[in-house]
């Protein structure tokens, strides 16, 4: 019992003392290996995982920066790459209207020319009409003449007169002139 009696002494000077952090007997043994593990946690950090992390930030920083100019250099590519797309647009459209132009040009040349024969033809023919209308009067008026003198002389001798010839082509030509 003896020895029960001194672990419950024991363990009631234990319990008595409190938390061990708190205890002041044992501060400059816990401020000194707080000092250390401080220091080398600073050490740990400064020398190894602090410029570890500075390299990945600056190779970031160089990534992005290497980023953004080849974007600009791009977009400038863009930019030079439309605006020649516009300027051999418009040359295009320039050309096509040229061409158009020529197109019509000679289209409407042909068409003058075709214009032109037409007119030479139609003028020929009206003029092989002209001539062919002028003989075919003269030929009507020549068969009228004919049938008015036929006729003339058939109602003379019908009506029992006796007219020479002479006499009647000079009255048919007289009514035949108007």
């Amino acid at each position: 019992m003896a020895t029960e009696a001194a672990d419950a002494a024991n363990g009631a000077a234990e319990s008595s003392v409190g938390m061990p952090q708190l205890d002041f007997s044992t501060f400059p043994n816990q401020v000194f290996w707080l000092v250390v593990t401080l220091v080398v946690i600073y050490l740990v950090l400064s020398r190894v995982a602090l410029p570890r992390i500075a390299e990945v930030l600056a190779a970031r920083q160089g990534a992005i920066t290497s980023d953004i100019a080849t974007a600009e250099e791009l977009k400038q590519k863009a930019a030079n790459a439309e605006e020649a797309y516009e300027r051999a647009l418009a040359e295009a459209r320039a050309e096509a209207g040229r061409i158009a132009a020529e197109a019509k040009a000679e289209m409407q040349a042909e068409v003058d020319a075709a214009i032109e024969r037409a007119d030479v033809e139609i003028a020929a023919k009206a003029a092989k009409s002209e001539v062919r209308i002028n003989e075919i009067r003269k030929s009507a008026a020549e068969a009228v003449r004919d049938v008015a003198r036929s006729a003339a002389g058939d109602v003379v001798a019908a009506l029992g007169v006796k007219v020479d010839g002479a006499a009647i082509d000079a009255a048919v030509a007289a009514q035949m002139k108007g």
